[in-house]
């Protein structure tokens, strides 16, 4: 082991160690860190947007990660981060009283607290929230990578995704997309008559499509089966038996090769109609994907 290397352990260690003295520290006062109820009110974005129309001046709720914070002596200023963006918070020992000020002493970054306040402009413009009361809702145990350089290595953001999640915002923004692409295509296809289905997972050979499957064992049947490559052949019993249009969006498994772009397993879209050929396809797929790019997106550039 490089010396480099070592010495980055024996601090990420004290750390751990500074953050696990300070959970103690908690418990020993009566206030577990994990787990409580909190009830949020408003988010980042909102009170930023709508300060002047709605926020100047007026109690909020809130809640999010600790993503940096700056002691001046009776003073901090922190920003917390929600799904929705970043906000400024301003901590005052003569507001928190001393008692509860020693608790911001003792925030990290990664810790996710519950603010309430109230929200005001500083003399740079910066929308901030005054806080009347801090509660610790669950202490990070472990420091976020270095703010600076973040999370760059990509296997390690594949791997870790939680974290990817937390230091690089553009990534969170992806997983909101896809959710509001899948919920519009379902919303297309449902407006077009499809109905949406489910079928099996297992398969009993490994059909519908040319690649490697994954096999697993049947206890209770005592049969090898395949988790399926494609749905396609359930899908076309169905139009067999008489349901017209049908789609299904779910998972599909492939025993092959991993990189940033193919993944064992992946979710797929298959639909089929009956009474239709290869323009209806060529519409329905060109059709859908500027539905999603103009709802989602609000453009089909």
């Amino acid at each position: 082991m490089s010396e480099e290397i070592k010495n980055v352990q024996e601090e990420l260690n004290e750390q751990m160690q500074i953050r696990r003295d300070k959970l103690a520290e908690y418990e020993a006062d009566g206030i577990y860190p994990f787990g409580q109820r909190f009830v949020v009110k408003d988010n980042a974005k909102d009170i930023k947007d709508d300060f002047f129309l709605k926020y100047d001046g007026q109690p909020v709720v809130i809640a999010g990660r600790l993503m940096t914070i700056r002691s001046h002596g009776k003073t901090a200023f922190a920003n917390i981060r929600d799904l929705s963006g970043d906000i400024q918070v301003y901590f005052r020992k003569d507001v928190l009283g001393e008692d509860n000020y020693k608790y911001v002493k003792m925030l990290d970054i990664g810790d996710i607290v519950g603010i309430e306040g109230h929200v005001f402009r500083t003399h740079s413009g910066e929308v901030t929230i005054k806080v009347d009361k801090l509660t610790l809702l669950s202490k990070a145990l472990r420091p976020l990578p270095e703010k600076w350089h973040g999370l760059k290595d990509t296997e390690l953001r594949y791997r870790q995704r939680y974290v990817d999640l937390i230091v690089n915002p553009e990534v969170r923004d992806t997983f909101i997309k896809r959710s509001k692409i899948v919920a519009k295509i379902r919303e297309y296809m449902m407006n077009d008559g499809f109905m949406e289905v489910e079928t099996p997972m297992m398969h009993p050979i490994p059909g519908g499509a040319a690649a490697r499957p994954f096999i697993t064992h049947h206890n209770a049947l005592d049969i090898d089966i395949y988790m399926r490559i494609a749905p396609e052949l359930y899908l076309k019993r169905l139009i067999v038996g008489g349901m017209e249009r049908v789609f299904e969006m779910n998972r599909c498994f492939r025993n092959e090769g991993i990189d940033n772009r193919h993944n064992p397993e992946f979710t797929t879209i298959e639909s089929y109609q009956a009474y239709g050929d290869v323009e209806d396809a060529i519409r329905l797929t060109e059709n859908l994907v500027s539905y999603c790019a103009q709802e989602v997106l609000g453009t089909q550039d």
